[in-house]
């Protein structure tokens, strides 16, 4: 009978993190195929396990791969840890997982610690679901055809979450203002260490001082969603429209001028502030 492919989250910083499951799987298991068998030794050690590890990252993916699927098909009971946090988010797990798959083998995670839903869960804006993104491309094509992506998904869910080296976030957050404008953004950096960050602004406001860390950066993509609704809108409604529909209000139903413009951009969907500015254009037009 096969073994088992356990895909066991360990802590992103803070060790007190791991769940008594994953100690206990991480315990019984014939081995354990770690990104970093260093780092990943101190947090056996930590917990008393002396379980036998095995090197599994980007440059031994072809070899392992098959090694630890004989492991598997044998019988023996293989754990999968990352660096840190949920193993096959931006880092060489897919392909033993794939594999595994394949092979007719079970495949069981075992939850825990995520850079990116713990930063989701600290933004305030991950409510309207959430993409995760990875690390984005360092090409300049590439780097584009990423923002192109992120703004696209503006139309399905509220927040992207995405990770970011500290030598390249603040061109990387300088490039997504050019590009999504003045969104609200949450930059967590050193999640659960001593020295963690959650910092929360705007990208057109938010500035980083000699950045170092581990950075996950959470974006109201729903704003932009927002703001194109408003466009469409505004292109239907004329300032000139506007502008009779507040002396309406005003004259005829004697509503104040802040009662009447949230009166009408509750009916068109609008931000008060852009009712306001067409009625300010509608004004110096003379309309």
């Amino acid at each position: 009978m096969a073994g088992t492919l356990f895909v066991v989250a360990t802590p992103i910083g803070n060790l007190e993190d791991i769940s008594p499951r994953a100690i206990k799987v991480l315990r019984e298991v014939a081995l354990i195929a770690a990104e970093d068998t260093r780092r990943t030794g101190h947090l056996l050690q930590r917990f008393g396990l002396t379980t036998r590890t095995t090197s599994f990252h980007e440059h031994s993916l072809k070899g392992k791969t098959s090694v630890l699927l004989e492991r598997l098909l044998a019988g023996d009971d293989v754990a999968l840890v990352s660096d840190a946090g949920t193993p096959g988010i931006s880092d060489p797990g897919d392909p033993l997982i794939r594999a595994a798959y394949d092979a007719g083998i079970r495949v069981t995670p075992i939850p825990g610690p995520s850079a990116a839903v713990t930063a989701v869960s600290a933004s305030g804006f991950g409510g309207g679901g959430f993409i995760f993104l990875g690390f984005p491309p360092t090409k300049g094509s590439a780097r584009a055809a990423w923002i192109a992506a992120l703004r696209a998904a503006s139309a399905a869910v509220g927040a992207a979450v995405f990770y970011e080296a500290p030598h390249r976030i603040v061109d990387t957050l300088a490039q997504l203002r050019d590009a999504l404008g003045d969104i609200e953004v949450v930059i967590c950096r050193e999640l659960t260490k001593i020295h963690e960050e959650v910092i929360h602004g705007s990208l057109g406001t938010l500035r980083l001082d000699e950045p170092r860390g581990e950075f996950t950066v959470v974006l109201n993509i729903g704003q932009i969603a927002a703001e194109l609704r408003t466009a469409d809108a505004l292109a239907v409604v004329t300032a000139e429209d506007l502008a009779r529909e507040f002396r309406d209000l005003t004259e005829n139903q004697q509503k104040t001028r802040r009662q009447a413009i949230a009166a009408i951009a509750r009916k068109h969907q609008l931000q008060a502030r852009d009712v306001y500015a067409r009625l300010e254009v509608a004004k110096s037009s003379g309309v």
